[in-house]
């Protein structure tokens, strides 16, 4: 058997659906190695730049040089991000007169309570872009490859029947290269599964420390609404909780 079994053989011998499955493959692969590859960078300077921000504001001197620290840097991690829609918060609540929507309904801490969550969802969705892509072609891809096999050993057998020719140097090149499709399948599904797993366990111990950093905000900031009625002195009394805070944490170890 002289024939050769190299890729332009195969792609050769692929009839239309044959090769709109492949191309499927193809998209899905080439479209998960993007999220890979962004989403890793994205993991990673936004690792960096929230370690920085949280060194930044633990060793900061009050919460207003926190503010004006964001407003100068922006807020490009969710920790940030977070303290940022507090300062708004408090920024609505120090000027309002009465409700005059209903994102300013409510009490005081109320308000600041869905600010944060806002924030925190905001944050969430912005993590998870990409995977339920990821998911989606690591459970389908092997199905989709699976599909492309079976119908090119229905193709291949048919062939091999109208020529009554069945030994097994002419069943086993159409057949084998059939095969091919369920290893393109797993070769797709197998990183993209890697890469969900690896994400959504990434974005679960962020989650996991933004919603702890969510009680210190809020507990900051509260404490400023409960001693001011007009909110002037947010900053001296969140300076109060924070120094308490970080003396207990240098007890601590």
């Amino acid at each position: 058997m002289n024939e050769s079994l190299d890729l332009a053989h195969f792609w050769a011998h692929l009839d239309l659906v044959a090769r709109f499955v492949l191309a499927i493959l193809l998209f899905g692969s080439i479209t998960c190695w993007y999220l890979i590859v962004t989403k890793t960078v994205q993991v990673y300077r936004t690792s960096q730049r929230s370690r920085r921000f949280l060194k930044a504001f633990w060793d900061a001197p009050n919460l207003d040089a926190v503010a004006r620290d964001i407003k100068a840097q922006g807020s490009s991690d969710p920790f940030s991000h977070l303290l940022h829609h507090g300062f708004t918060a408090l920024d609505h609540l120090s000027r309002r007169e009465e409700a005059a929507s209903l994102i300013d309904a409510g009490a005081p801490d109320e308000m600041l309570t869905r600010a944060l969550r806002r924030a925190i969802e905001e944050d969430k969705a912005s993590m998870e872009f990409g995977q339920s892509f990821l998911a989606t072609v690591a459970s389908s891809a092997p199905f989709v490859g699976l599909f492309g096999t079976v119908w090119g050993i229905y193709h291949a057998l048919a062939a091999i029947s109208l020529t009554g020719q069945s030994t097994l140097d002419k069943v086993a090149g159409p057949v084998g290269e059939a095969l091919i499709m369920t290893g393109i399948g797993l070769a797709v599904a197998i990183p993209a599964a890697i890469a969900y797993n690896s994400f959504a366990r990434v974005n679960r111990n962020v989650m996991s420390r933004l919603n702890s950093f969510a009680y210190d905000v809020f507990n900051f900031m509260a404490t400023g609404i409960k001693a001011s009625p007009r909110l002037a002195d947010h900053g001296a009394s969140g300076d109060k909780v924070i120094d308490l805070s970080r003396a207990q944490a240098h007890a601590a170890r």
